[in-house]
């Protein structure tokens, strides 16, 4: 792209074709490229910008600064273990800042200022004191700011590089130049210690981008909400804590033909603060939202949020999976397949067994007792419970005085006695065997206590066994 003044003027290969090139005036381009494209530029958004990436690079270190000249400091000396060296943070921090939507020159060395004089400059990695000094006096002198304005007085002298400027009298240069030039080297050199103006985040997170068009599919609101996730994870790392729910808004007219936004509620089973599933689960909500209009911007807001318990790593990896991998499939099977599809149990205090095996959504709180587990009423441990619990008891033939199911079935195990239900007025009297087919089926059946006025008794099928 080309600067002049205050406009940016994209280049493309179709323009670099027609012969444009980076310094020409906006009046060449034009002659050269009528239908060239030229677009406003705003120092506040290119400051909001880089605010976003800063707060996503939190992930990596907290101590991260926004520098002059849309430049961005991270020290990252105590979390090179936790990544697993330097190349793969420079990755990861490459990853982290595509996923913004801007490009990015990186570098590294032991010192801010140095790395920042380097990736201005183009170069990669300095990794030892030693060879920073041979890399950065290879550099053009004009890439510290301070010395910019006395280009003409080092270009006489016959200046080139920073070793040139190494090579001065420091008295001189003092004295003519000024103290912030020389302390501004010492900085780079890691002369003298460098003082940086870490990045302070609010207590609460709640961010909002504007897509680039109308959107109205899930895939394209996708691509810009991910900006808005990639800084959440960056907020919850620095503060240390764990995302246990977020509001996502889409937006759309305004004005006039104003609509109200659409809001999508991401309520997570397992506090995270993992990118990766956050992105999972907003893809399959967005994909089972049905939108009213086009969107024209989405915000992300960290509605409820707790302190962060990274798990414990073990000897020996869990057979399948943790109970956070549980947790994350669970949340990504009701964002898919709706909260109201996938159940879980939640067995009540009642010994009637329909009234005790009750099933709610996943996402649903639970009414557990003083230790942590759901309030139930144990049943003897020598008596077998089935697997699967008909809905509604099917009551059975009875021929020659036994229950018939397909075959006449053997009662194998002692009666189990229930009677409850006196006190919301739906008493069951029951006794309750498990009984087998004679192709070794195994079934839960009741049989109904004779009453005052019923001398009949019934038998029902009320559970079967895997």
């Amino acid at each position: 792209m080309v600067l002049e003044r205050d406009k940016v003027i994209v280049l493309d290969a179709v323009a670099r074709g027609a012969g444009v090139r980076v310094g020409m005036k906006r009046g060449g381009v034009v002659t050269l490229a009528p239908d060239a494209l030229m677009f406003d530029r705003s120092a506040e958004r290119e400051q909001d910008m880089q605010r976003e990436v800063a707060i996503a690079l939190l992930r990596f270190s907290p101590q991260v600064a926004v520098c002059e000249e849309e430049t961005i400091v991270v020290e990252v000396t105590a979390s090179l273990r936790l990544f697993g060296g330097i190349l793969r943070v420079c990755r990861e921090i490459r990853e982290v800042v595509s996923a913004i939507g801007v490009t990015a020159g990186t570098s590294v060395a032991p010192t801010g200022r140095g790395a920042w004089l380097l990736a201005k400059a183009g170069r990669r990695r300095v990794l030892k004191v030693q060879s920073l000094e041979r890399q950065l006096g290879g550099l053009p002198f004009m890439v510290v700011p301070e010395l910019r304005r006395f280009a003409d007085w080092f270009n006489g002298l016959g200046c080139r590089v920073l070793s040139d400027i190494q090579r001065l009298p420091r008295a001189g240069l003092k004295k003519r130049c000024g103290v912030d030039l020389l302390d501004s080297l010492d900085r780079a050199y890691g002369l003298a210690p460098e003082l940086h103006e870490w990045l302070e985040l609010p207590p609460t997170f709640s961010a909002r981008v504007e897509l680039p068009d109308r959107a109205e599919h899930a895939e394209a609101i996708l691509f810009s909400a991910r900006r808005l996730v990639v800084q959440l994870c960056g907020w919850l790392a620095a503060q240390q804590l764990a995302l246990t729910h977020a509001t996502v808004t889409l937006e759309h007219e305004r004005g006039r033909q104003a609509i109200e936004p659409t809001l999508i509620d991401l309520a997570l089973a397992e506090p995270t603060w993992h990118e990766e599933h956050l992105v999972r689960l907003l893809k399959e909500r967005l994909g089972r939202t049905e939108l009213q209009a086009a969107v024209i911007a989405v915000r992300l807001t960290a509605a409820d949020v707790q302190a962060a318990e990274p798990p414990s790593d073990t000897l020996f990896p869990e057979p399948g999976g943790s109970a956070q991998d549980h947790n994350r499939l669970l949340e990504l099977l009701a964002a898919r397949l709706g909260a109201e599809n996938v159940l879980r149990p939640a067995p009540a205090p009642d010994h009637r067994p329909e009234h005790a095996n009750q099933w709610v959504p996943v996402q649903n709180g639970s009414k557990n007792g003083p230790n942590g587990r759901p309030k139930t009423v144990s049943a003897p441990d020598d008596l077998p419970r089935p697997t699967w619990l008909l809905h509604v008891p099917l009551r059975l033939m009875v021929k020659n005085h036994r229950p018939f199911y397909g075959s006449p079935l053997k009662l194998v195990s002692t009666g189990e006695r229930i009677e409850a239900g006196w006190h919301d007025g739906a008493l069951v009297t029951r006794d309750y065997f498990v009984a087998e087919a004679d192709d070794k089926s195994c079934y839960w059946i009741y049989r109904e206590r004779p009453s005052v006025t019923s001398e009949e008794t019934r038998w029902f099928l009320h559970g079967l066994f895997g």
